[in-house]
């Protein structure tokens, strides 16, 4: 799974729009200055507006983009690489709020904070305050609020195209307004969407310099310390965010402080507070997801359906809840219902969680063409790989994880080592174990593996990677003890990985 970085690939600038993201529909603001907004020559009412390529176009962009990879089958991909295309030009339009999400592509950790535009419908507010701003220029605010409104549209609707507008519409604001705590909060935001926690940190400090009650600043200086890996800096800056701004985005950040630690009853009732104090179908909708993914990494499927369905309730369109209803489904033994739900996610939203999960649901099903149908799932993870890649969003997780199963081991290990480079986080010391293992270097992949497990972080496949190392390590008793407690934890944690681990098992009696 080698995605490639040429010239080819989209640059994430939309042609109907104009630099700091607006879509024309005449001269720019004549008081926009030098760096300001250019018209195209586009005529068109909003960024989901716009007419997509045709079908012929989509699927040669989609196979441009993962030609470094596997050669997809023409025939058998064709159908899937227009979804995709279509899902990544506007084509699929979504209101709700994603380890990596989480994460998902999301946010790594799942802990991204609904919409920035409370209440109503985002692209319709999208809509709004770009009309405000052809009109109102200078308004610093406005051009934050489109920059927020711009990642967020990005992460619902898995279209890493949005970021570059996002970061000229917030680059604006700055030029405006250098020290503006809401430009540089959405700054701080945009950089953690595209996995710069660096330098998420580095403009979530700088806004609460200017204001210290910044409740998206603090925000993302919590996940920004997490997926740095600085759990204790985590956990002291979710303290102070519940002191200065208590609410449902700090809520759930601290509830995942908790949740890395081990500790999932605290986690558990910091979302139910959470919950009891959501009002918008957005908000219950992101907290009740929460509720039910922590329920079903626990094993609790029945619960997790529960929680899923109070979300789905408040905003049927709404990802995280779909597929984790999906997920919980396959777990629960209805193959069929994962399978159709899963299907209805991916054919909106192709990221690489749910094309991998999806993959992994038809080859546990078995049924005529569906290794092949597998197959063009794990093909499908390529392309947005390099579509996120060409608009700077470090993807290097997403590859890993995915190509250590279901492709190459290369990609893979080197994918992983160039994470851990960057930040110690124990999804990324259990990605590089996993890599370091499929490529059978498991002395080398112990330490991280042990690593993965230490903060008491309770996710079965942690142990269950950790326990197949110890075992190829020949630590035959660690190995059997991980293995059988990754299946109490969750027995259906995934579609292939838990039936290889009853399978090690019995293989180590």
């Amino acid at each position: 799974m080698s995605p490639r970085t040429n010239d080819n690939e989209p640059t994430g600038h939309p042609a109907d729009t104009d630099e700091a993201g607006l879509p024309q529909t005449g001269p720019a603001p004549s008081d926009v200055g030098h760096d300001g907004p250019k018209p195209d020559g586009h005529d068109t009412p909003g960024p989901d507006e716009h007419d997509a390529p045709e079908p012929d176009e989509r699927v040669a962009a989609v196979r441009r983009l993962g030609a470094a990879g596997r050669r997809w089958r023409a025939a058998r991909l064709t159908g899937c690489a227009a979804l995709l295309a279509v899902a990544l030009t506007g084509g699929a339009i979504a209101a709700g709020a994603a380890r990596d999400g989480a994460p998902a592509a999301a946010a790594a950790t799942g802990t991204v904070s609904p919409a920035p535009l409370s209440g109503g419908n985002l692209d319709a507010s999208v809509a709004a305050l770009q009309a405000h701003l052809r009109s109102q220029p200078r308004d610093v605010g406005g051009w934050a609020t489109l920059g927020l409104a711009y990642v967020e549209q990005a992460r619902t609707k898995g279209d890493p195209s949005r970021y570059p507008q996002a970061e000229q519409a917030l680059e604006h604001a700055l030029r405006l307004a250098p020290d503006d705590d809401q430009a540089l909060a959405g700054r701080a935001a945009l950089a953690a969407a595209r996995h710069d926690f660096k330098g998420a940190l580095t403009y979530a400090d700088r806004a609460l310099e200017r204001n210290p009650y910044s409740e998206r600043a603090l925000s993302s200086r919590i996940d920004a310390l997490v997926e740095l890996g600085r759990y204790d800096e985590a956990s002291k800056a979710a303290d102070t965010a519940d002191t200065r701004r208590p609410g449902v985005p700090v809520f759930t950040r601290y509830a995942y402080v908790h949740e890395l630690r081990g500790e999932v009853g605290a986690a558990r009732r910091v979302l139910e507070r959470a919950l009891s104090s959501a009002t918008s179908p957005g908000d219950v909708a992101y907290v009740a997801s929460q509720l039910g993914r922590l329920a079903w990494n626990q094993g609790d499927y029945k619960t997790a359906l529960t929680r899923y369905g109070r979300a789905l309730a408040a905003d049927d369109t709404y990802l995280p809840a779909l597929e984790g209803r999906a997920r919980a489904q396959a777990a629960s033994g209805d193959l069929a219902g994962a399978v159709k739900g899963m299907e209805r996610v991916v054919s909106r939203y192709p990221l690489p969680g749910p094309l991998v999960v999806l993959g992994e649901l038809y080859e546990a099903r078995g049924a005529e063409g569906d290794r092949a149908k597998a197959r063009d799932q794990y093909a499908l993870v390529d392309a947005w790989t390099a579509l996120a890649r060409a608009n700077g969003v470090d993807a290097d997780l997403d590859t890993a994880l995915a190509a250590a199963d279901h492709g190459n081991k290369s990609d893979a290990l080197r994918a992983a080592r160039a994470e851990w480079a960057r930040r110690h986080t124990v999804h990324t010391a259990d990605a590089l174990a996993w890599a370091l293992h499929v490529g059978g270097r498991d002395r080398e992949a112990l330490p991280y593996a042990r690593r993965a497990t230490a903060t008491g972080y309770r996710d079965a496949s942690f142990l269950y990677h950790r326990g197949t190392i110890e075992l190829a390590t020949g630590r035959r008793e660690q190995g059997r003890a991980l293995l059988t407690a990754a299946l109490k934890l969750n027995p259906g944690f995934s579609p292939l990985g838990a039936r290889q681990a009853r399978t090690a098992l019995e293989a180590a009696k």
